[in-house]
């Protein structure tokens, strides 16, 4: 979950030594706004961050930047840019395979108990970054949910906390690179060519995407409904324990019965909640919400 250079005062180094009363401002800055925690061994990261940023404004120090950064609505907006550049987007289509399969399993099992149905089928996609992860989940089920004559309707809600990062996702222009891990039938039937280097989502696939400026620190103002798979991977990993299980716990709530929450391998230990059961998914973590006892 994407300049004007001060010529008169150089910048200092990237690699400049921050003392620590100013890296726990900015930690704590960082926490209270968005929830990531930001640890000692990321510090050099926050550094290099802060200078490019700091140097691309003609700002020659962190004190400067750190009033300018909070107060007013220029600072709001220069907010929006800092965390684009703090919050990391790697990401490439069909990043993890194992978990899409879990995601292709849980589907084809909906279809199944539900052959006729013209009910929603949704998704949320937490942390999304600049897409790539939304679009393959709508590209594997829309090939799913077409090859199985479905009048299901099929939707994404994809969710992030940099804007920059959402403007690029509804954009779906990519790097011919960014689609080499998917069959090439998929390449040749969901994107289109705009030059030797580029392609673009087919506008048909971005219709089932809608792209949504989150921050999980405020899941509870989410206009997010009930899912039937929620995936979530290499998000938690940015939280404090605590708030992951906060995090865990909002989004068990927001799973239809019988919905799957997909993690990524390693992102949570000994969790536990009533409302759903850990399932050994072949090397991808997920956990089912219990049905209704009536239902059951």
């Amino acid at each position: 979950m994407t300049a004007v250079q001060n010529k008169s005062a150089p910048l200092s180094s990237p690699n400049e030594v921050m003392d620590e009363a100013q890296f726990s401002r900015w930690a704590t800055l960082l926490e209270r706004r968005t929830g990531i925690y930001l640890p000692q061994r990321r510090r050099s990261f926050l550094i290099s961050s802060l200078n490019i940023r700091m140097q691309e404004l003609g700002i020659d120090n962190y004190e400067s930047y750190f009033n300018y950064l909070t107060t007013g609505t220029r600072g709001a907006v220069e907010w929006e840019i800092l965390v684009d550049r703090l919050t990391v987007h790697e990401t490439r289509f069909y990043r993890d395979e194992q978990a899409l399969s879990v995601v292709r399993r849980h589907a084809r099992q909906w279809l199944d108990q539900n052959p006729q149905s013209n009910a929603r089928f949704d998704i949320w996609s937490v942390g999304c970054a600049t897409g790539e992860e939304a679009y393959s989940l709508a590209i594997l089920l829309d090939d799913l949910f077409i090859n199985s004559g479905s009048r299901a309707y099929l939707g994404i809600t994809a969710t992030d906390v940099s804007s920059a990062a959402l403007s690029a996702g509804r954009k779906g222009v990519y790097h011919r690179n960014r689609i080499k891990n998917l069959p090439e039938s998929f390449q040749t039937h969901y994107f289109e060519a705009l030059d030797g280097q580029h392609v673009q989502v087919i506008p048909e696939l971005q219709q089932r995407v809608c792209f949504m400026r989150q921050n999980l620190l405020e899941l509870g103002r989410s206009r997010t409904g009930e899912m039937d798979i929620i995936f979530c991977q290499n998000v938690l990993i940015y939280f404090p324990r605590q708030r992951r299980l906060e995090i865990l716990d909002y989004l068990a709530e927001h799973l239809k019965p019988g919905g799957l929450l997909v993690l990524g391998a390693g992102e949570i230990t000994d969790w536990q909640n009533p409302l759903v059961q850990v399932e050994n998914r072949q090397g991808a973590l997920a956990y089912r919400r219990s049905a209704p006892e009536s239902e059951a």
